[in-house]
This record gives structure tokens, sequence and C-alpha cells, in this order.
């Protein structure tokens, strides 16, 4: 793993490289990580507590090495 991502898993934990994971910016430049399965999911918050340790919904995204 890139520096980089490993940085990054370590700020975000398991969204980081999660298919349901969607990285959202505001206007004033602020990143928020939404998760899509809170959608069709009450069991799974809109925007979770970083970093995510764990999580039921967890899928790696294939492109993340």
């Amino acid at each position: 793993m890139e520096k980089h991502k490993e940085d990054q898993r370590a700020h975000v934990g398991l969204c980081a490289d999660c298919v349901n994971a969607c990285i959202v910016e505001s206007d004033r430049g602020t990143v928020f990580w939404r998760c899509e399965l809170s959608a069709r999911d009450p069991r799974f918050p809109k925007y979770p507590r970083l970093p995510v340790r764990e999580c039921s919904g967890y899928e790696k995204s294939e492109d993340s090495g």
C-alpha cells in the first residue's frame, strides 16, 4: 500500500477503501465520508464517526490494491 493510502487508512479507517464509501467535499473545502449503505439500511450512519475500525457493511474496493 502506498504511503498516501496508509495515511488515509489511519485517519479514516475502513471507509478509505470501501466500495460503499463516498467522499463529499463542502463548498468550504471540508471533506466528509458518506456511507452509501445508509440510504437503504438504517443500521449505517450517513456520516460515520472516523476512523471506522469495524463495519458489517465493509466491502474492499477492487481498485484499492
